[in-house]
């Protein structure tokens, strides 16, 4: 379960709004050793933000139907799910999929892309809307007060790197929620994306990331799919690029390097998010399949589903039909893959190809952003 925070006011209703709370406790797993450096492990208790699960049915899609600025994964076999010690209980048991051939975008949607869709459409992004309080409290604890006005805001959680070491299970130390932040206004009133038309949109939220697939003529990744095309034709890895631990040799992706969440050396250019097409590319020639920001599949989550999958191979597998998630059973979750620019291995690990992660459509984030897939033509 979460920490709850002890201050008045808005923090005690930070969970409500918080997106990736990397946890407050670590998976009980005894079928697999703790990894020492990751012992915390990705939990999140995440009450839906607000509903805006019908904002893209008003989307129409655009005429284009190139395949420009994506890469084509061939058809293949590979075994889904864990590969080293670090891997959390929802990553087992390793199980054989099979995949159809796809297209997947060769980077993160990037905001220049996002603002062309949003100009043609005059599409809403869930952070820039008002959060629905009648909505909210169907996914919160019976009782749980409305928080203040000043808080029911259009808002977005921004990262605050703290001045010294941080208890790791209370996720207020370091995620404000910050009113006007969104996609155009990742860190807030007064900033913006100017210069960084290249870099990933973020703030996005599940039904974000769907609407612009509809609008684009494309659809989001399944996890399978996902994680297939991350390995890059590897097998068994733990890394896109291999095995070769993240902070061996040459910086091979962006990640948070050093202390989390106080101390970051940066050794790879960046404290934030960094250009879509940013190191090099796995050898499907996808760029930042690990790390950077977090991407949204298409699948609902359901931390036992690997287990159904066991003793069979799947063929092109969709995901569960909802979600389960019994750290929070009452808010749905969708899944998301690759971690970001915050993942360390002490805290989640994220930019390993098997690491799974939850979080409720309609929330986003300054880390959260989406790559899309279409299907190969037959």
């Amino acid at each position: 379960m979460m920490k709850k925070s002890t201050g008045n006011g808005f923090h005690n209703f930070i969970p409500v709004f918080c997106v990736f709370l990397f946890s407050c406790k670590t998976r009980a797993d005894k079928s697999v050793e703790a990894h020492p450096s990751d012992s915390i492990h990705s939990c999140m208790n995440l009450p839906s933000r607000i509903v805006t699960s019908d904002t893209g049915n008003r989307i129409a899609a655009s005429a284009d139907s190139s395949f420009a600025g994506m890469v084509y994964i061939p058809a293949g076999s590979y075994m889904m799910g864990a590969d080293n010690s670090q891997a959390s209980s929802d990553e087992y048991p390793k199980h054989e999929v099979e995949l159809n051939a796809f297209w997947m975008d060769e980077t993160e949607v990037t905001n220049a892309q996002f603002q062309r869709f949003v100009a043609a459409t005059g599409y809403i992004t869930t952070a820039e809307q008002k959060p629905d309080w009648e909505e909210l409290k169907k996914n919160v604890p019976p009782g749980t007060a409305k928080p203040p006005d000043s808080v029911m805001v259009p808002a977005s959680l921004v990262f605050r790197q703290t001045e010294g070491p941080a208890d790791l299970h209370d996720f207020n130390q370091w995620w404000s929620w910050v009113p006007g932040a969104n996609w155009k206004n990742p860190a807030g009133p007064g900033s913006n994306i100017s210069g960084k038309e290249n870099y990933p949109v973020v703030h996005v939220s599940w039904y974000d990331a769907m609407a612009y697939c509809k609008w684009s003529g494309k659809r989001l990744p399944t996890e399978a799919e996902w994680e297939f095309a991350a390995r890059g034709g590897l097998s068994n890895n733990i890394y896109p690029w291999g095995n070769q631990h993240v902070n061996e040799g040459q910086p091979k992706t962006n990640s948070w390097e050093g202390n989390f969440p106080y101390t970051n050396e940066e050794k790879d250019g960046y404290t934030r998010s960094a250009p879509a097409k940013s190191f090099n590319c796995n050898g499907y020639g996808l760029y930042n399949m690990a790390g950077n920001v977090w991407e949204w599949c298409h699948d609902w989550y359901d931390a036992s589903y690997y287990g159904s999958l066991k003793n069979s191979k799947s063929n092109n597998p969709k995901g569960p039909l909802q979600s389960n998630d019994p750290e929070d059973p009452h808010t749905p979750k969708k899944s998301l893959r690759g971690g970001s620019f915050l993942c360390n291995d002490s805290y989640c690990s994220g930019y390993r190809v098997a690491r799974r992660m939850k979080s409720s459509p309609d929330t986003g984030l300054e880390h959260t952003g989406f790559r899309c897939a279409r299907d190969a033509r037959k």
